[in-house]
Protein backbone atom coordinates (compact mmCIF):
# COMPACT_ATOMS: atom_id res chain seq x y z
CA UNK A 1 0.00 0.00 0.00
CA UNK A 2 1.08 3.59 -0.52
CA UNK A 3 1.26 4.03 3.18
CA UNK A 4 4.58 2.51 3.46
CA UNK A 5 6.26 4.25 0.33
CA UNK A 6 8.96 7.69 1.60
CA UNK A 7 6.55 10.21 0.70
CA UNK A 8 3.49 9.49 2.27
CA UNK A 9 5.43 8.83 5.77
CA UNK A 10 6.74 12.11 5.34
CA UNK A 11 3.73 13.88 5.03
CA UNK A 12 1.80 12.19 8.05
CA UNK A 13 1.10 14.25 10.83
CA UNK A 14 3.75 15.00 13.25
CA UNK A 15 3.53 13.05 16.45
CA UNK A 16 2.08 15.44 19.36
CA UNK A 17 4.22 14.43 22.13
CA UNK A 18 7.67 14.86 22.74
CA UNK A 19 9.01 18.03 20.80
CA UNK A 20 12.65 17.70 19.61
CA UNK A 21 14.67 17.31 22.48
CA UNK A 22 18.43 18.65 22.75
CA UNK A 23 21.39 16.38 24.81
CA UNK A 24 20.80 19.02 27.69
CA UNK A 25 16.75 18.64 28.02
CA UNK A 26 17.01 14.74 27.67
CA UNK A 27 20.24 15.43 30.32
CA UNK A 28 18.36 17.69 32.41
CA UNK A 29 14.87 15.35 32.60
CA UNK A 30 17.40 11.93 33.21
CA UNK A 31 19.39 13.28 35.77
CA UNK A 32 17.64 13.78 38.74
CA UNK A 33 15.81 10.57 38.79
CA UNK A 34 18.83 8.96 37.53
CA UNK A 35 21.23 10.11 41.42
CA UNK A 36 17.24 8.99 42.86
CA UNK A 37 17.37 5.50 41.03
CA UNK A 38 21.37 5.35 42.54
CA UNK A 39 20.84 6.63 45.88
CA UNK A 40 17.90 3.91 45.91
CA UNK A 41 20.82 1.57 45.09
CA UNK A 42 23.36 3.05 47.24
CA UNK A 43 20.98 2.09 50.09
CA UNK A 44 19.80 -1.43 48.56
CA UNK A 45 23.79 -2.26 48.63
CA UNK A 46 24.03 -1.30 52.20
CA UNK A 47 21.13 -3.17 53.59
CA UNK A 48 22.91 -6.13 51.49
CA UNK A 49 26.11 -5.34 53.15
CA UNK A 50 24.44 -5.91 56.53
CA UNK A 51 22.27 -8.38 55.85
CA UNK A 52 24.74 -10.66 54.51
CA UNK A 53 25.98 -11.54 57.74
CA UNK A 54 22.64 -12.42 59.22
CA UNK A 55 22.51 -16.30 60.35
CA UNK A 56 19.60 -17.51 57.60
CA UNK A 57 22.37 -15.49 55.08
CA UNK A 58 25.35 -17.81 56.09
CA UNK A 59 23.16 -21.07 56.42
CA UNK A 60 21.50 -20.66 53.72
CA UNK A 61 23.70 -18.78 51.10
CA UNK A 62 21.60 -19.60 47.99
CA UNK A 63 19.58 -16.81 49.19
CA UNK A 64 22.65 -14.66 47.57
CA UNK A 65 21.69 -16.60 44.21
CA UNK A 66 18.01 -15.16 44.57
CA UNK A 67 19.25 -11.53 44.82
CA UNK A 68 19.72 -10.42 41.40
CA UNK A 69 16.86 -13.13 40.42
CA UNK A 70 14.51 -10.65 42.48
CA UNK A 71 16.19 -7.31 42.33
CA UNK A 72 16.14 -7.82 38.30
CA UNK A 73 12.17 -8.55 38.51
CA UNK A 74 11.84 -4.95 39.19
CA UNK A 75 13.26 -4.84 35.39
CA UNK A 76 11.44 -7.13 34.13
CA UNK A 77 7.84 -6.66 35.35
CA UNK A 78 8.06 -3.06 36.80
CA UNK A 79 10.19 -1.26 34.11
CA UNK A 80 7.93 -2.80 31.27
CA UNK A 81 4.97 -1.60 32.83
CA UNK A 82 6.69 1.97 33.14
CA UNK A 83 7.43 1.44 29.79
CA UNK A 84 4.50 0.41 28.30
CA UNK A 85 2.00 3.03 30.31
CA UNK A 86 4.49 5.77 29.12
CA UNK A 87 3.93 4.56 25.28
CA UNK A 88 0.42 4.47 25.88
CA UNK A 89 0.36 7.87 27.86
CA UNK A 90 1.99 9.36 25.18
CA UNK A 91 0.19 7.93 22.04
CA UNK A 92 -2.91 9.00 24.11
CA UNK A 93 -4.50 5.69 25.49
CA UNK A 94 -4.79 6.80 28.78
CA UNK A 95 -6.45 10.00 27.81
CA UNK A 96 -10.01 8.98 29.52
CA UNK A 97 -11.05 7.87 33.04
CA UNK A 98 -12.64 4.70 31.87
CA UNK A 99 -9.29 3.93 29.79
CA UNK A 100 -7.02 4.91 32.51
CA UNK A 101 -8.57 2.18 34.87
CA UNK A 102 -8.73 -0.29 32.71
CA UNK A 103 -4.63 0.04 31.53
CA UNK A 104 -4.63 0.34 35.19
CA UNK A 105 -6.28 -3.00 36.43
CA UNK A 106 -5.20 -4.85 33.46
CA UNK A 107 -1.33 -4.45 34.34
CA UNK A 108 -1.54 -4.78 37.61
CA UNK A 109 -3.34 -7.89 37.55
CA UNK A 110 -0.61 -8.83 34.86
CA UNK A 111 2.31 -8.23 36.80
CA UNK A 112 0.64 -10.16 39.81
CA UNK A 113 0.43 -13.36 38.29
CA UNK A 114 4.04 -12.73 36.55
CA UNK A 115 5.35 -11.97 40.06
CA UNK A 116 4.27 -14.98 41.40
CA UNK A 117 5.14 -17.64 38.59
CA UNK A 118 9.07 -15.57 38.36
CA UNK A 119 9.00 -15.38 42.27
CA UNK A 120 8.62 -19.31 42.16
CA UNK A 121 10.85 -20.24 39.18
CA UNK A 122 13.65 -18.07 41.06
CA UNK A 123 13.52 -20.26 44.09
CA UNK A 124 13.71 -23.39 41.89
CA UNK A 125 16.98 -21.96 40.04
CA UNK A 126 18.38 -20.94 43.39
CA UNK A 127 17.72 -24.81 44.64
CA UNK A 128 19.13 -25.82 41.49
CA UNK A 129 22.19 -24.04 41.69
CA UNK A 130 22.92 -24.71 45.11
CA UNK A 131 22.38 -28.28 45.15
CA UNK A 132 24.40 -28.60 42.31
CA UNK A 133 27.97 -27.70 43.41
CA UNK A 134 27.32 -29.19 46.43
CA UNK A 135 25.73 -32.34 45.56
CA UNK A 136 23.32 -32.60 48.73
CA UNK A 137 19.69 -31.04 48.55
CA UNK A 138 17.93 -29.99 51.36
CA UNK A 139 14.42 -30.17 51.54
CA UNK A 140 13.75 -27.35 54.37
CA UNK A 141 16.28 -24.88 52.73
CA UNK A 142 14.36 -25.30 49.53
CA UNK A 143 11.07 -24.95 50.95
CA UNK A 144 12.08 -21.75 52.77
CA UNK A 145 13.61 -20.45 49.28
CA UNK A 146 10.01 -20.92 47.25
CA UNK A 147 8.09 -19.15 50.90
CA UNK A 148 10.25 -16.35 51.10
CA UNK A 149 10.88 -15.54 47.07
CA UNK A 150 7.18 -15.82 46.22
CA UNK A 151 5.86 -13.60 49.44
CA UNK A 152 8.58 -11.08 48.46
CA UNK A 153 8.19 -11.16 44.09
CA UNK A 154 4.37 -10.62 44.86
CA UNK A 155 4.40 -7.79 47.70
CA UNK A 156 7.55 -6.20 45.81
CA UNK A 157 5.42 -5.67 42.79
CA UNK A 158 2.20 -4.78 44.04
CA UNK A 159 3.92 -1.63 46.09
CA UNK A 160 6.39 -0.43 42.79
CA UNK A 161 3.08 -1.30 40.52
CA UNK A 162 0.74 1.33 42.32
CA UNK A 163 4.02 3.80 42.77
CA UNK A 164 4.93 3.48 38.93
CA UNK A 165 0.87 4.24 37.56
CA UNK A 166 1.10 7.58 39.88
CA UNK A 167 4.26 8.73 38.45
CA UNK A 168 3.14 8.33 35.14
CA UNK A 169 -0.08 9.88 35.78
CA UNK A 170 1.61 12.51 37.66
CA UNK A 171 4.37 13.20 34.84
CA UNK A 172 1.43 13.14 32.61
CA UNK A 173 -0.14 16.46 34.55
CA UNK A 174 2.57 18.31 34.97
CA UNK A 175 4.13 17.82 31.27
CA UNK A 176 6.97 15.43 31.68
CA UNK A 177 7.99 12.64 29.05
CA UNK A 178 7.27 9.78 31.60
CA UNK A 179 9.65 7.95 29.45
CA UNK A 180 12.44 9.99 31.29
CA UNK A 181 11.07 9.57 34.55
CA UNK A 182 9.02 6.53 35.57
CA UNK A 183 11.94 3.55 34.56
CA UNK A 184 14.55 5.21 36.87
CA UNK A 185 11.73 5.98 40.06
CA UNK A 186 10.89 2.17 39.30
CA UNK A 187 14.09 1.54 40.22
CA UNK A 188 15.15 3.68 42.62
CA UNK A 189 12.71 2.01 45.09
CA UNK A 190 12.99 -1.62 43.75
CA UNK A 191 15.69 -2.45 44.97
CA UNK A 192 15.49 -1.11 48.61
CA UNK A 193 11.89 -2.48 48.79
CA UNK A 194 12.59 -5.84 47.46
CA UNK A 195 16.15 -6.30 49.04
CA UNK A 196 14.14 -5.77 52.37
CA UNK A 197 11.35 -7.39 51.97
CA UNK A 198 13.74 -10.84 51.10
CA UNK A 199 15.70 -10.22 54.11
CA UNK A 200 12.41 -9.84 56.41
CA UNK A 201 11.04 -12.71 54.62
CA UNK A 202 13.85 -15.31 54.77
CA UNK A 203 14.61 -14.32 58.65
CA UNK A 204 11.28 -14.42 59.95
CA UNK A 205 10.22 -17.57 58.06
CA UNK A 206 13.67 -19.17 59.10
CA UNK A 207 13.39 -17.88 62.76
CA UNK A 208 9.80 -19.29 63.24
CA UNK A 209 10.75 -22.41 60.96
CA UNK A 210 8.08 -24.72 61.30
CA UNK A 211 6.55 -27.40 58.61
CA UNK A 212 4.06 -25.55 57.84
CA UNK A 213 4.69 -22.00 58.08
CA UNK A 214 5.93 -21.45 54.27
CA UNK A 215 4.26 -24.12 52.31
CA UNK A 216 0.77 -22.54 53.61
CA UNK A 217 2.41 -19.37 52.32
CA UNK A 218 3.45 -20.70 48.71
CA UNK A 219 -0.05 -22.12 48.39
CA UNK A 220 -1.89 -19.03 49.70
CA UNK A 221 -0.10 -16.94 46.44
CA UNK A 222 -0.08 -19.32 44.19
CA UNK A 223 -3.59 -19.68 45.04
CA UNK A 224 -4.48 -16.12 44.08
CA UNK A 225 -3.33 -16.44 40.43
CA UNK A 226 -6.28 -17.51 38.42
CA UNK A 227 -7.98 -14.16 39.99
CA UNK A 228 -5.31 -12.49 38.44
CA UNK A 229 -5.50 -13.66 35.49
CA UNK A 230 -9.32 -13.42 35.13
CA UNK A 231 -9.05 -10.09 36.09
CA UNK A 232 -6.10 -9.40 33.35
CA UNK A 233 -7.83 -11.64 30.59
CA UNK A 234 -10.95 -9.19 30.40
CA UNK A 235 -8.65 -6.09 29.32
CA UNK A 236 -7.21 -6.18 25.39
CA UNK A 237 -3.81 -5.18 26.04
CA UNK A 238 -3.27 -6.97 28.91
CA UNK A 239 -4.74 -10.31 27.23
CA UNK A 240 -2.09 -10.97 24.86
CA UNK A 241 1.03 -10.37 26.90
CA UNK A 242 -0.78 -13.08 29.34
CA UNK A 243 0.02 -15.79 26.77
CA UNK A 244 3.26 -14.32 25.16
CA UNK A 245 4.86 -11.84 27.84
CA UNK A 246 6.36 -14.87 29.33
CA UNK A 247 9.60 -15.86 27.44
CA UNK A 248 12.00 -12.40 28.09
CA UNK A 249 10.53 -12.63 31.86
CA UNK A 250 11.83 -16.33 32.68
CA UNK A 251 14.73 -15.87 30.32
CA UNK A 252 15.74 -12.94 32.21
CA UNK A 253 15.30 -14.55 35.18
CA UNK A 254 17.41 -17.21 34.58
CA UNK A 255 19.90 -14.74 33.29
CA UNK A 256 20.52 -13.06 36.49
CA UNK A 257 20.18 -16.25 38.29
CA UNK A 258 23.94 -17.02 37.00
CA UNK A 259 24.80 -13.44 37.90
CA UNK A 260 23.13 -14.67 41.37
CA UNK A 261 25.37 -17.81 41.61
CA UNK A 262 28.68 -15.34 40.64
CA UNK A 263 27.55 -13.06 43.66
CA UNK A 264 27.06 -16.43 45.76
CA UNK A 265 30.17 -17.90 44.82
CA UNK A 266 32.43 -14.19 45.81
CA UNK A 267 30.25 -12.64 48.44
CA UNK A 268 30.82 -15.91 50.53
CA UNK A 269 34.56 -15.73 50.46
CA UNK A 270 35.57 -13.97 53.51
CA UNK A 271 38.22 -11.68 51.32
CA UNK A 272 36.05 -10.65 48.80
CA UNK A 273 32.57 -9.57 51.31
CA UNK A 274 32.93 -5.93 50.46
CA UNK A 275 31.26 -6.63 46.91
CA UNK A 276 27.64 -7.07 48.32
CA UNK A 277 27.44 -3.18 48.88
CA UNK A 278 28.54 -2.75 45.05
CA UNK A 279 26.72 -5.13 43.40
CA UNK A 280 22.87 -3.64 43.41
CA UNK A 281 24.91 -0.11 42.58
CA UNK A 282 26.53 -1.45 39.67
CA UNK A 283 23.60 -3.17 38.57
CA UNK A 284 21.00 -1.12 39.34
CA UNK A 285 22.80 2.34 37.29
CA UNK A 286 23.57 0.17 34.02
CA UNK A 287 20.52 -1.02 34.27
CA UNK A 288 18.51 2.30 35.16
CA UNK A 289 20.08 3.71 31.70
CA UNK A 290 20.02 0.71 29.40
CA UNK A 291 16.01 0.81 30.09
CA UNK A 292 15.79 4.57 29.72
CA UNK A 293 17.39 3.91 26.58
CA UNK A 294 15.40 1.26 25.11
CA UNK A 295 11.55 2.92 26.61
CA UNK A 296 13.26 6.18 24.51
CA UNK A 297 14.07 4.28 20.95
CA UNK A 298 10.39 2.32 21.81
CA UNK A 299 8.78 5.52 22.05
CA UNK A 300 10.10 6.90 18.78
CA UNK A 301 9.32 3.58 16.98
CA UNK A 302 5.42 3.63 17.60
CA UNK A 303 5.21 7.66 17.38
CA UNK A 304 7.12 7.47 14.60
CA UNK A 305 4.24 5.33 12.67
CA UNK A 306 6.57 2.97 11.04
CA UNK A 307 3.97 -0.64 11.61
CA UNK A 308 5.71 -3.19 13.49
CA UNK A 309 7.16 -6.06 11.84
CA UNK A 310 7.32 -3.45 8.62
CA UNK A 311 11.27 -2.93 8.24
CA UNK A 312 12.06 1.04 7.68
CA UNK A 313 11.45 1.88 4.31
CA UNK A 314 15.63 0.99 3.37
CA UNK A 315 15.83 -2.19 5.95
CA UNK A 316 18.05 -1.12 8.89
CA UNK A 317 21.80 -2.85 8.99
CA UNK A 318 22.82 -4.09 12.26
CA UNK A 319 24.23 -0.76 13.99
CA UNK A 320 27.67 -0.38 14.20
CA UNK A 321 29.18 1.16 17.49
CA UNK A 322 29.89 4.51 15.30
CA UNK A 323 26.31 5.09 14.21
CA UNK A 324 24.64 4.02 18.00
CA UNK A 325 27.23 6.66 19.99
CA UNK A 326 27.83 9.14 16.74
CA UNK A 327 24.88 9.17 14.85
CA UNK A 328 23.12 12.43 14.27
CA UNK A 329 19.25 10.99 15.59
CA UNK A 330 17.55 11.68 18.72
CA UNK A 331 18.65 7.76 19.88
CA UNK A 332 22.42 8.89 19.59
CA UNK A 333 22.10 12.03 21.21
CA UNK A 334 20.42 10.13 24.17
CA UNK A 335 22.92 7.28 24.20
CA UNK A 336 25.73 10.01 24.21
CA UNK A 337 24.23 11.73 27.45
CA UNK A 338 23.64 8.40 29.08
CA UNK A 339 26.90 7.30 28.88
CA UNK A 340 28.59 10.62 29.92
CA UNK A 341 26.39 9.80 33.39
CA UNK A 342 28.02 7.27 34.49
CA UNK A 343 31.40 7.98 36.07
CA UNK A 344 30.32 10.97 37.26
CA UNK A 345 27.32 9.27 38.74
CA UNK A 346 29.25 6.35 39.95
CA UNK A 347 32.12 8.79 41.60
CA UNK A 348 29.23 10.33 43.41
CA UNK A 349 27.63 6.52 45.13
CA UNK A 350 31.28 5.41 45.79
CA UNK A 351 31.57 8.42 47.83
CA UNK A 352 28.26 8.08 49.20
CA UNK A 353 29.25 4.89 50.11
CA UNK A 354 32.59 5.36 51.24
CA UNK A 355 31.30 8.42 53.93
CA UNK A 356 28.44 6.32 55.33
CA UNK A 357 30.74 3.77 56.29
CA UNK A 358 29.25 1.08 54.12
CA UNK A 359 31.15 -2.51 52.77
CA UNK A 360 34.59 -3.57 53.90
CA UNK A 361 36.59 -1.39 51.23
CA UNK A 362 39.08 0.58 50.98
CA UNK A 363 38.44 2.83 48.21
CA UNK A 364 42.03 3.10 46.61
CA UNK A 365 42.58 4.81 43.02
CA UNK A 366 43.31 1.28 41.85
CA UNK A 367 40.13 -0.64 42.97
CA UNK A 368 38.15 3.04 41.92
CA UNK A 369 39.86 2.78 38.11
CA UNK A 370 39.04 -1.09 37.88
CA UNK A 371 35.39 0.17 39.09
CA UNK A 372 34.81 2.75 36.65
CA UNK A 373 36.41 0.55 33.80
CA UNK A 374 33.94 -2.15 34.69
CA UNK A 375 31.26 0.25 35.05
CA UNK A 376 31.82 1.83 31.57
CA UNK A 377 32.56 -1.04 29.86
CA UNK A 378 29.47 -2.09 31.24
CA UNK A 379 26.75 0.54 30.20
CA UNK A 380 29.01 0.46 26.62
CA UNK A 381 27.45 -2.64 26.13
CA UNK A 382 23.95 -2.39 27.45
CA UNK A 383 23.48 0.74 25.22
CA UNK A 384 24.98 -0.54 22.02
CA UNK A 385 22.78 -4.24 22.47
CA UNK A 386 19.68 -1.86 23.28
CA UNK A 387 19.81 -0.10 19.72
CA UNK A 388 20.51 -3.17 18.28
CA UNK A 389 17.67 -5.44 20.18
CA UNK A 390 14.67 -2.64 20.44
CA UNK A 391 14.92 -2.45 16.47
CA UNK A 392 15.22 -6.16 15.62
CA UNK A 393 12.57 -6.67 17.88
CA UNK A 394 10.22 -3.89 16.15
CA UNK A 395 10.97 -5.23 12.80
CA UNK A 396 10.14 -8.76 13.76
CA UNK A 397 7.09 -7.62 15.12
CA UNK A 398 7.54 -8.00 18.90
CA UNK A 399 6.84 -4.91 21.09
CA UNK A 400 9.97 -3.62 22.42
CA UNK A 401 8.01 -1.85 25.12
CA UNK A 402 7.34 -5.52 26.58
CA UNK A 403 10.37 -7.42 25.55
CA UNK A 404 13.55 -5.78 25.26
CA UNK A 405 14.08 -4.05 29.00
CA UNK A 406 13.82 -7.59 30.68
CA UNK A 407 16.53 -9.08 28.89
CA UNK A 408 18.91 -5.78 28.38
CA UNK A 409 18.47 -5.74 32.55
CA UNK A 410 19.65 -9.11 33.12
CA UNK A 411 22.39 -9.00 30.58
CA UNK A 412 23.09 -5.81 32.77
CA UNK A 413 23.12 -7.73 36.38
CA UNK A 414 24.97 -10.61 34.34
CA UNK A 415 27.74 -8.39 33.10
CA UNK A 416 27.49 -6.22 36.48
CA UNK A 417 28.19 -8.91 38.95
CA UNK A 418 30.88 -10.45 36.40
CA UNK A 419 32.34 -7.44 35.53
CA UNK A 420 32.69 -6.62 39.73
CA UNK A 421 33.96 -9.97 40.60
CA UNK A 422 36.61 -9.14 38.38
CA UNK A 423 37.86 -6.18 40.16
CA UNK A 424 38.06 -7.92 43.57
CA UNK A 425 39.96 -10.82 41.87
CA UNK A 426 42.41 -8.85 40.29
CA UNK A 427 42.40 -5.74 42.67
CA UNK A 428 43.49 -8.72 45.07
CA UNK A 429 45.97 -10.80 42.43
CA UNK A 430 47.88 -7.22 41.80
CA UNK A 431 47.98 -7.03 46.16
CA UNK A 432 46.06 -4.46 46.26
CA UNK A 433 44.62 -6.08 49.49
CA UNK A 434 41.90 -5.05 51.77
CA UNK A 435 43.04 -3.20 55.45
CA UNK A 436 39.41 -3.32 56.91
CA UNK A 437 37.59 -6.78 55.75
CA UNK A 438 36.99 -7.58 59.15
CA UNK A 439 35.01 -4.44 60.26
Amino acid sequence: SSAHDDTSTNQSPEPSAPLKETSFSIGLQVVFPFLLAGFGTVAAGMVLDIVQHWTVFTEVSEVFILVPALLGLKGNLEMTLASRLSTAANIGHMDTAKDMWKMIMGNLALIQVQATVVGFLASIAAVIFGWIPEGHFRLGHAVLLCASSVATAFIASLLLGLIMIGVIIASRKVGINPDNVATPIAASLGDLITLSLLAGTVSSSHAEYNDYASPLVCAVFVAMCPLWVLIARRIPSTRELLYSGWEPVIIAMAISSVGGLILDKTVTNPNFAGMAVFTPVINGVGGNLVAVQASRISTYLHMNGLPMGDPNPTPRKCPTPCTSFFGSSVNSRSARVLFLLVAPGHLVFLYTINSLRGGHTTLTPIFISFYLAAALLQVLILLYLADWMVHWMWGRGMDPDNFSIPYLTALGDLLGTGFLALCFHMRWFIGDRDTSTGN
